[in-house]
């Protein structure tokens, strides 16, 4: 495909956010999103297992290209994101314990993120070569934590503010989801019209 990389970056970073215009992997998205901090990690968690997924997912397509074994891309895709996973949680567990505690059960949940999966699903389906696709990836993965950390940036500030009793919690956490989508549809003209 000849797309030119700022085109990749930007069309998967604004234009089409995995979170807040193609909502994918809303459960972490709202679940982590009430501090800061805990939303800025998980991004970073997330950027390198998309990133190392979506490389290795690369290769191991190039491989079962030429092997005619194109029917095996899902489950080696998600052995490949289970595997970046189970090692980036080992390593979190290890170095930082408050973090991996504070992470909870999304932090395996990345496993099931179908974010995380749709990366190197997407690469393929569009003809991505080694670049394009690590461009694509942090990207998609980039967007994703931009998304994270500008939703808890918001949640933490209404924390602070009188919100009326029934607007607190949930409610108000998705309609604060919708307005940063909203507003990120106005990317939408960016795109040129495909």
């Amino acid at each position: 495909m000849n797309e030119s990389l700022g085109h990749i970056f930007v069309d998967a970073f604004l234009i089409n956010n995995f979170v807040l215009c193609v909502f994918l992997g809303m459960c972490s998205f709202l679940g982590l999103s009430s501090k800061v901090s805990t939303a800025w990690r998980m991004g970073v968690s997330v950027i390198f297992v998309i990133t190392v997924s979506a490389i290795l997912s690369y290769g191991t397509n190039l491989i079962l290209v030429a092997f005619h074994a194109e029917y095996l891309r899902l489950i080696t895709y998600i052995v490949i994101i289970a595997a970046t996973v189970q090692l980036t949680e080992m390593f979190i567990k290890k170095k930082s314990p408050e973090l991996f505690r504070e992470l909870g059960i999304y932090l395996p949940l990345i496993t099931t993120n179908c974010a995380v999966l749709a990366v190197p699903l997407f690469q393929t389906a569009r003809g991505y070569n080694l670049l394009q696709s690590t461009v694509f990836a942090l990207a998609a993965s980039g967007g994703y934590c931009m998304a994270m950390v500008l939703l808890a940036l918001v949640r933490e500030r209404t924390e602070l503010s009188d919100v009326p009793s029934l607007a607190r919690g949930t409610a108000l956490t998705l309609v604060l989801a919708s307005i940063l989508s909203m507003a990120f549809m106005g990317f939408a003209g960016m795109g040129g019209g495909g």
